[in-house]
């Protein structure tokens, strides 16, 4: 480590430490109760630290932190940061998979259940998560039977709702018809109130209510309505029958297994509400840190019910004690906003669930290995290819290609694409809109955009040292990865574009630090610079396919950004472009006129009329559109030349 501040500069306070290389990466995120008794045990003989550690700290150029109010803002503050950073040297935990969850928009006017993966947003209910798509889809279909709200887009919805017919759904008693006005927000809530409590295993509530009422239409002599209660309590009992039930008594809990070996650890959540199993997830971690059994499972606890939108429940059951229990049952109990517990369960048929939880987990540690072993066999074996193959100082383990993309020199667009390790980094992907150049150049315009991204790494990573006490607001800025150089850096063509790319590499005296090459595609022929013959790959070999398919992703997105900016261009509205009128204001004004048209026919007093649309905008309005020649809209099906690049 280059600099080591003296002990004394070090706060006596709790607070976050953050370990930076010499680009201003992130290296390892940390906390302590006292900042001064705890980073200076990083300065200690290296032959005394732990090998991940004294790797990290040789690898570190210097060490920053963040002091703050008491140890559990510390807690929060860590698991920020490791969150945005994704430190090198942190134990993250990955899903091995995306699993599917069941969500219900209640942000909507008539909200609606839907199988979603991926990140998770506000005012929406989620469930699960489950082993398969078809899990979900197949218990949906049972309870939309009982409880039929709407499974329909919103486009969809809306579409219907202007016709003011139904789809076929309705008909087949699926769905309320929300869209016609055939069910009103009270009944329809209550649908919604049904189906959420199924789905989070209550369910002993909702069959009884409906078996009263079928009693009550009996009773009534309403012999149709009970018939269909009937059918809906039978459905009902089926989907119910659907979630296994591991308790006797309705309690809310997660169940964590975690199986680990030196390298890598799995981790298994089961969620139990209501004493049924409604989800699980699993999570693969390779253990870049040197943590102990307990300090591990107090990491699993953070990063599991620190992700935003996840349900923290009453209790957690651990394989063994997790570090720091009362600092995390106080975070835990400030998530829920309610008392949390988390326990070793020692006997019984939670040590029963337990023990077949962990057993998940190792029999999921088992199956990653293969798939690691596999996956990371190929790629090694590509890598070591390509550097024999087309005599590279190094490994490439970071490999950025480059392509362009126009119509006859219009909307030049360029694409950057990134591999690291052999696998796609689609964070780092970068697109480019070319300013400098006019006409069709492809040379002058992958000038212009290799220029911008390397001078990236002439200049100093941009770093601003943190101060005060709040662990989210004075969080360290995260460094740009787009100053991340590239072992190897490919452009899509032929020695025309590795001559351009030379030569924007030796003017910003970049030559003994990037590696470059060039894929043509006509003949799969691969160039060097200094080398007028190509460098032909083996046909199928790791090597070839590597650079193909960095090749095809930088092409696709390249096509994607063109299309994208084009189809923008193409369909401008008379209304862009007038003074006073931004898009909140032309979008009240499209609606509330019944369209562009209708905004172009309106007279000056109907603009003027308008109580939210200042007098000097209303005249700019009129005006605008009576000076603007031409169809109203420009729709890209008018203009559909083929696409061409290069």
């Amino acid at each position: 480590m280059q600099y080591k501040p003296p002990t004394g500069s070090i706060p006596d306070a709790p607070g976050s430490y953050q370990f930076y290389d010499a680009e201003g990466r992130v290296l390892y995120v940390g906390k302590a109760k006292s900042l001064r008794h705890r980073l200076p045990n990083y300065w200690q003989d290296s032959a005394k630290l732990l090998p991940r550690t004294a790797q990290m700290v040789a690898q570190a150029d210097h060490v920053e932190w963040v002091v703050v109010e008491s140890e559990v803002d510390a807690l929060i503050l860590e698991h920020s940061l490791i969150q945005a950073h994704l430190p090198r040297y942190n134990v993250r935990l990955k899903d091995d998979k995306s699993y599917p969850w069941l969500a219900v928009t209640l942000d909507d006017e008539w909200p609606r259940p839907v199988v979603i993966r991926g990140r998770k947003r506000k005012g929406v209910r989620y469930f699960g998560p489950y082993g398969h798509a078809g899990a979900i889809r197949s218990t949906l279909d049972l309870l939309v039977r009982s409880f039929p709200v709407r499974t329909c887009s919103d486009n969809k919805f809306v579409r219907h709702e202007r016709l003011g017919r139904p789809c076929l759904l309705y008909d087949i008693e699926r769905c309320s018809g929300p869209c016609v006005g055939a069910v009103d927000h009270p009944t329809y809530n209550g649908y919604v109130e049904d189906l959420m409590g199924f789905l989070s295993g209550d369910t002993e509530p909702v069959l009884a209510r409906l078996d009263a009422e079928m009693q009550d239409a009996s009773d009534h002599l309403q012999f149709e309505r009970a018939a269909r209660l009937r059918d809906r309590i039978v459905v009902a009992h089926k989907a119910a029958e659907s979630q296994q039930m591991v308790s006797e008594r309705p309690e809310d809990f997660d169940v964590i297994g975690i199986a680990e070996d030196p390298l890598e650890a799995s981790v298994q959540i089961f969620h139990v509400r209501r004493g049924r199993v409604i989800g699980h997830r699993g999570f693969v971690a390779e253990k870049v840190e040197d943590l102990s059994s307990s300090e591990f499972v107090r990491l699993v606890l953070a990063q599991v019910y620190g992700s935003v939108g996840t349900e923290v429940p009453r209790r957690v059951l651990v394989p063994e004690v997790p570090a720091d229990l009362d600092l995390l049952c106080s975070w835990l109990r400030t998530l829920r906003q309610g008392p949390v517990d988390v326990v070793v369960p020692q006997r019984g048929a939670k040590r029963s669930l337990q023990e077949t939880v962990t057993r998940s987990a190792q029999e999921d540690l088992a199956r990653h290995r293969l798939r690691r072993a596999s996956d990371h066999n190929a790629r090694s074996k590509a890598l070591t290819e390509l550097q024999s193959a087309l005599g590279l100082r190094e490994a490439p383990l970071r490999i950025e290609c480059f392509d362009m993309s126009h119509l006859a020199g219009t909307d030049y667009v360029g694409s950057m694409v990134v591999l690291e390790d052999g696998l796609i980094k689609r964070s780092d992907y970068r697109r480019f809109k070319v300013k400098t150049v006019k006409g069709n150049d492809d040379y002058a315009a992958m000038e212009e955009v290799l220029t911008r991204r390397l001078m990236a790494l002439k200049e100093p990573p941009e770093h601003t040292p943190p101060d005060g006490h709040d662990p989210l607001e004075h969080a360290p800025a995260r460094p740009r990865r787009f100053a991340y150089r590239p072992n190897l850096l490919v452009v899509d063509g032929g020695k025309g574009q590795l001559g351009v790319a030379e030569r924007v590499v030796n003017e910003l005296g970049l030559a003994g630090e990037v590696e470059l090459a060039s894929l043509a595609k006509q003949f799969e022929e691969v160039y060097r610079p200094g080398s007028p013959e190509p460098v032909r790959l083996r046909r199928g070999s790791d090597a070839l396919y590597l650079l193909q398919r960095i090749r095809d992703e930088a092409h696709r997105f390249a096509i994607t950004f063109h299309r994208e900016k084009r189809g923008q261009r193409m369909t401008k509205s008379v209304l862009d472009g007038i003074p006073g009128l931004g898009p909140a204001r032309k979008a009240r004004l499209v609606k509330e006129l019944g369209g562009v048209n209708a905004v172009r026919a309106a007279p000056l007093e109907e603009l003027l009329g308008l109580s939210w649309l200042p007098e000097q905008v209303g005249i700019a309005v009129y005006d605008g559109v009576r000076h603007t020649g031409g169809p109203t809209m420009t729709s890209p099906t008018m203009l559909n030349p083929t696409m061409t690049k290069r």
